[in-house]
């Protein structure tokens, strides 16, 4: 396997670690702050080091990115705002983990997104590996047991996750199909995007802040940690992986908040140990290439 694949690889699995982070903390935010206030202080704070970090790496034509707008923008409501909106507000009516294992459908999403309008074949390999790892998230769902399907349901938070994911498979097709920007330069580009959308909601309804040192600690967190690093993570090996198997990856957003669960003082159940196995496994599956 080569340096760039092995490289992009680690990026996808840095990424989701971030986006778990994500999930966990945007609990405290959204206690504190609307979806749209959120989504504005979020990528108000991320702007400046994006622009500075792309400035110094990439020292893009900054007219030239200018003049794929169209793409940026459509990025910019589908990714960096779309997604986001949906995750926070889903946050509010369900909590980190069951919201993490909706999310972990979408691979399945991207895989056939990717077939339908990028031509990319569905391989027994890929199909296996997303079919591997839907069954490790299934395990965790039903604790292991087929009685505990009888627990779940899909109220207003999964609905919205629901929408989360169909945003997000969006987001990745367009930025296999848009023009090759530089992944920094256009996350910058699509975070100023993302706050002129906003800017008019948070006008018409007001600005929230944190209430609280908790608060402005989990907001320093998603504008640092899933808004900077995991979005440059996740465009760069982009450029390297193709969709279907990098949807994957999402799996172990699951995982990973499992694991911060954990951390947080919650019990790990047995069914959580093999369902986390088994989504490892299909993202090794799918991510893996013969010879």
């Amino acid at each position: 396997m080569d340096r760039r694949r092995v490289v992009a690889m680690v990026s996808l699995v840095g990424a989701t670690v971030f986006w778990a982070g994500n999930y966990v903390v945007g609990v405290v935010a959204v206690g504190e702050m609307g979806p749209v206030s959120l989504v504005f202080w979020r990528w108000l704070l991320a702007l400046v080091p994006l622009v500075v970090l792309a400035q110094l790496t990439e020292r893009p034509d900054w007219r030239a990115v200018l003049r794929r707008w169209p793409w940026i923008v459509v990025l910019s409501l589908t990714g960096l705002a779309g997604y986001n909106l949906f995750l926070y507000a889903a946050l509010q009516y369900t909590d980190a983990f069951n919201a993490s294992l909706i999310n972990a459908f979408n691979p399945a999403l991207i895989l056939l997104a990717s077939a339908l309008f990028l031509r990319q074949p569905l391989t027994p390999r890929g199909i296996g590996g997303v079919l591997l790892a839907l069954v490790g998230v299934l395990v965790v769902l039903t604790k292991g047991t087929l009685a505990g399907l009888e627990g779940f349901r899909l109220g207003p938070g999964e609905l919205l996750m629901l929408g989360a994911i169909g945003v997000w498979t969006a987001y990745t097709i367009i930025g296999r199909r848009g023009p090759k920007l530089p992944p920094i330069t256009s996350t910058a580009a699509q975070a100023l995007v993302t706050l002129l959308a906003t800017t008019p909601f948070v006008l018409a309804g007001g600005l929230e802040v944190p209430r609280s040192t908790a608060g402005t600690w989990s907001l320093a967190f998603i504008a640092i940690f899933p808004s900077v690093l995991s979005y440059l993570l996740w465009n760069r090996a982009l450029t390297v992986i193709e969709p279907g198997r990098a949807g994957v990856y999402l799996n172990l957003i699951t995982v990973f908040t499992a694991i911060a669960a954990v951390l947080m003082g919650q019990a790990l159940q047995p069914a959580e140990v093999i369902g986390g196995a088994l989504v490892i496994g299909g993202v090794a599956l799918t991510s893996a290439r013969r010879g």
